[in-house]
């Protein structure tokens, strides 16, 4: 790294002021575009043997490259070489097939190539008119993954008998859906409340499990409910960390006893921390006593339910109001891909339409069409349906099915070799591809010494660049969480990672 030295404006050419600027010159995109594609195809041959995790310290990039733009233009050549030589060592490389940490940020020729073309019309498909085909690729290819899903007709933009009541729409993260979510149900309840205005907030409260992904208090922070209303229900091993609908129904009854509007439910299918998967349906049934709006966020497992064996963690969708889930998890989509399905789409865009002048059109006007602006927080929006209709259109869904059981198998065989080692344990029962472990206490060993164990042999496992894992805390423990679902990972990487996890858990134990 730095083999560029530290002024890389060196490399730069002396202006032709006679050339016109041509930053779309057909043979450029070309070259610079065959150029890129190399380096990506290279990129994904070699990445096996990087490190994963990056040995950089903070600001090395400005030291490397320059604290200042350059002036004049340099061939593209250099910009590659400067790529490689001082971005790409910086890099957490998340592609990897060592890498185990968080969950899974899947990719896959296909999307690659849809996200490229996406990014070279470069549409802004804020309306239907101002890109049709961008609003009918998104809808088309929401409807086709609600079929994979096999959700109900209700929350699909088109039926077989014409246009739904419900629908979808393509956003960034999942923290988007919850705030837009959040937003629509805010609005229900203080009209059904009978506010004046936006006076009733001060009553409102929200609902979720203390496993519930953090981004949903903060959501909940940005849609203006007041903190002391956002209710976090503690959770334990008797539900396997699941939300306890006995516990929800008594939270939800107190605060109406006491005044307040039980407004909104977030369940998971897939918690962060373990992959828990709340009970969706016996969720629904409580918040539905309170008239309460109920958001499943499937963000990781939510691809898995493509395959009829894990279906039955969405079972109850029929009576929620929305769900999310992020093909760019576990589903070969790349970022960002997050798709929204809402069971009434006018409870979403009547929160959040916007109508200027120059923005009204005949389509619009006609209410045939979906203007996804008025699905969102912006009003801006990059045409992301084409990289997913592609994946599914290329893969077909026996090919995606095959890839989430795949890691599911994986997954399974490290859960044994763990079981199998009386040294650790499995902390909470594995969920699709996670496995959660930690070195057990035993003999003199305390929960305490077992606590430092586990952060001793996550340090070492990550510092030698061949495997990376993340942790977090159940229950109280240190735990290790071990995601398989990268994209290039075979058998052979989760046992060579096992094999590490052995060699090093006997080096600190010894």
């Amino acid at each position: 790294m730095g083999s560029l030295g530290t002024n890389p404006m060196s490399f730069s050419a002396i202006p032709d002021d006679k050339a016109a600027f041509e930053p779309l010159n057909p043979e450029d995109v070309r070259a610079y575009l065959h150029k890129a594609v190399d380096f990506i195809s290279d990129y994904y041959t070699n990445i096996e043997s990087m490190p994963v995790l990056p040995n950089v310290k903070p600001g090395y990039l400005q030291d490397e490259l320059s604290a200042s733009p350059p002036t004049y233009s340099a061939p593209f050549d250099v910009t590659m070489k400067e790529l490689r030589t001082s971005v790409v060592p910086g890099m957490t490389h998340w592609a990897s097939p060592n890498f185990f940490a968080f969950f899974p940020s899947t990719n896959s020729a296909a999307a690659i190539a849809g996200d490229l073309i996406a990014s070279a019309m470069n549409t802004v498909g804020f309306t239907w008119q101002a890109s049709p085909a961008a609003t009918e690729m998104e809808v088309l290819a929401l409807d086709w993954l609600a079929q994979l899903l096999r959700l109900p007709t209700t929350f699909m933009n088109r039926t077989s008998t014409g246009r739904g009541t419900g629908g979808g729409v393509i956003l960034g993260t999942t923290s988007e859906a919850m705030l837009v979510t959040l937003v629509a149900a805010r609005d229900a309840a203080l009209r059904r409340s009978g506010s004046v205005g936006v006076s009733g907030i001060p009553r409102l409260a929200v609902y979720a499990a203390d496993q519930t992904h953090s981004t949903f208090f903060k959501a909940c922070r940005l849609a203006g409910f007041d903190p002391a209303n956002i209710r976090s229900i503690p959770t334990g091993p008797e539900t396997n960390y699941g939300l306890d609908p006995a516990k929800l129904l008594e939270v939800m009854q107190a605060d109406a006893d006491a005044g307040l509007v039980p407004t909104y439910v977030c369940a998971t299918v897939g918690t962060t921390s373990s992959n828990v998967v709340d009970p969706v349906g016996d969720v629904a049934d409580v918040a539905a006593m309170f008239s309460a709006w109920v958001h499943v966020d499937a963000a990781y497992a939510g691809s898995a339910c493509i395959c009829p064996e894990f279906r039955h963690h969405l079972d109850g969708v029929e009576r929620v109001d929305s769900i999310s889930m992020s093909p760019h998890k576990w589903l070969l989509t790349c970022l960002d891909c997050t798709c929204l399905y809402v069971r009434d789409a006018h409870r979403l865009s009547d929160s959040l339409e916007t109508n200027p002048e120059y923005l009204k059109n005949d389509a619009t006007e006609s209410g045939e069409v979906t203007d996804l602006k008025d699905m969102q927080v912006g009003v801006g929006r990059r045409f992301r349906g084409l990289k997913l209709w592609m994946v599914m259109r290329t893969y077909g869904t026996a090919k995606l099915q095959e890839h989430i059981r795949s890691d599911v198998a994986m997954a399974k065989m490290f859960e044994d070799f763990v079981r199998a080692d009386d040294r650790f344990e499995v902390v909470v029962p594995r969920n699709f591809a996670l496995v959660c472990f930690r070195i057990k206490a035993s003999g003199a060993m305390t929960e305490k010494d077992a606590d430092e164990a586990n952060r001793v042999l996550m340090e070492n496992l990550n510092k030698t660049g061949k495997a990376y894992l993340a942790h977090t805390v159940i229950g109280d423990k240190f735990v290790l969480r071990f995601a398989v679902g990268s994209s290039l990972q075979e058998e052979r990487h989760v046992r060579s990672a096992w094999d590490l996890i052995k060699k090093t858990t006997s080096s600190i134990m010894d």
